[in-house]
């Protein structure tokens, strides 16, 4: 879980990513900001789950940095030495308003309620990419899901240009320019993409034929339409040049 800690006083930084780090070591601090401004650049820069928020700052408060997001895709914790915050708080949505100074037992009760959050908008992902592909089973509207490190994303399948095995992991591209490192590895997306036009034309290698340019024949290699290579196994050659074939 990545968070990030916006508070204008040093110490109350200091001592809460020292308290995360002993009791809830599952919440990894990514950036910490001292004031609004600053507040708002990490939570760009970072795209944390969970942001431990103080309410009164130099530059304002923590209800005007949320206002600056149009969408929040993040949970947020409050902090704050005020009590008379927490109804404003919770009409805020946060998961949790913590009173300095901030009791342990009360840190690990708001990490595990983000969790299970988290883990609750992570299933909601993965069910309505599920529905929509039961909805629309043609390919240029097909999604799957991929599982990084710390993400869940759902992909368009037409999106993906190519997967690379990365030993237990798979780097694949997209034709935006983006890789994603999957945490699963190749074969399983050689199961789940086989039926839509992408084909493994070396063991470490599953291309979508969609954005095949052409086979360089010279160095047995193809080349996508994004200009990317990619080589070509002897005993897959067969199987690739019966596809062109088939396309004549």
């Amino acid at each position: 879980m990545r968070a990030v800690i916006i508070d204008d006083e040093a110490n109350s930084r200091e001592l809460l990513a020292n308290m995360l780090s002993i009791y809830c070591p599952d919440a990894a601090v990514t950036a910490v900001a001292d004031s609004v401004q600053t507040g708002y650049t990490a939570i760009l820069s970072h795209s944390p789950d969970v942001v431990f928020l103080d309410i009164q700052m130099g530059d304002g408060t923590g209800f005007d940095l949320l206002s600056l997001f149009g969408n929040i895709d993040f949970k947020v914790i409050f902090t704050t030495a005020y009590q008379e915050y927490a109804v404003k708080a919770f009409q805020c949505s946060a998961v949790d308003y913590l009173l300095k100074p901030i009791s342990p037992a009360y840190l690990i009760k708001a990490i595990n309620k983000t969790k299970q959050l988290l883990e609750i908008q992570h299933s909601n992902i993965e069910v309505q990419t599920l529905l929509g592909n039961l909805h629309y089973p043609e390919k240029e509207k097909k999604k799957i899901i991929v599982k990084t490190f710390d993400r869940i994303y759902s992909i368009f399948v037409n999106e993906i240009i190519h997967c690379e095995s990365d030993g237990s992991y798979t780097s694949i591209l997209l034709n935006n320019g983006d890789k994603i490192m999957a945490s699963r590895q190749l074969k399983e997306f050689e199961e789940m993409l086989s039926d839509d036009g992408f084909i493994r034309i070396h063991r470490s290698h599953l291309i979508n034929l969609d954005y095949l340019f052409y086979y360089d024949k010279k160095d047995n290699l193809v080349i996508m339409k994004d200009q990317s290579t990619v080589p070509v196994s002897s005993r897959k050659k067969d199987e690739l040049l019966a596809y062109i074939q088939s396309k004549k």
